[in-house]
């Protein structure tokens, strides 16, 4: 292929995408959401920022996304007169790049991403000879991927609900029963600006 005639059509689609009208639209967006998963701790609480990029497009959005989830649930059992309570806090944090489109009012957007997570083991009230571990702590490397949808019924809110798949290498210094994280659903709002 001729250079010239490469770099003929990359300034003619280029020119093309210039000239299309370009709606008003905020660029960044900051949202907070309350997420289910499956694994424990099950409830917990995340926050994203998202930037948008290549906005002259008509319909198709593009950005890329930073997201921060916190998850922190408590069990306790009792046994033969001994209390044993384990506190598990679950965190992660990644960045993802987002493409979608508009279509009236609602936004289908899809995504895919690399991130972190970190699973912290605090054990309580366990006699000196128990057999379980005091604490623990790990983090592993994930990627994810995620399907959702935002409404916009007024241009500064924008509520959405959303899936997001993740695949976490297995915790190599936690016990047989915390599990990798699979699945999450996710319901939040965010304020656009």
């Amino acid at each position: 292929m001729d250079i010239k005639k490469l770099l003929f059509g990359l300034a003619t689609f280029a020119l093309l995408i210039s000239s299309v009208p370009q709606k008003v639209a905020a660029q960044w967006s900051l949202g907070a959401s309350y997420e289910i998963r499956d694994e424990e701790p099950e409830n917990g609480f995340g926050v994203r920022l998202e930037r948008d990029i290549l906005q002259r497009l008509p319909i198709v959005n593009l950005g890329l996304r930073g997201h921060f989830s916190y998850f922190n649930e408590e069990n306790s059992l009792s046994r033969d007169g001994v209390t044993y309570s384990r506190e598990l806090t679950n965190y992660d944090y990644g960045l993802a790049a987002v493409g979608g489109v508009s279509v009236g009012l609602v936004a289908p957007y899809v995504g895919l991403g690399l991130g972190s997570s970190t699973m912290d083991v605090n054990r309580d009230d366990l006699p000196e000879d128990s057999p379980f571990d005091e604490d623990g702590s790990d983090s592993a490397i994930y990627w994810n991927g995620f399907v959702g949808a935002e409404i916009s019924p007024v241009p500064l809110l924008t509520p959405f609900v959303e899936y997001r798949l993740e695949q976490v290498s297995n915790y190599e210094n936690l016990d047989e029963s915390i599990k990798e994280g699979n699945g999450r659903l996710i319901f939040g709002v965010s304020i656009n600006f």
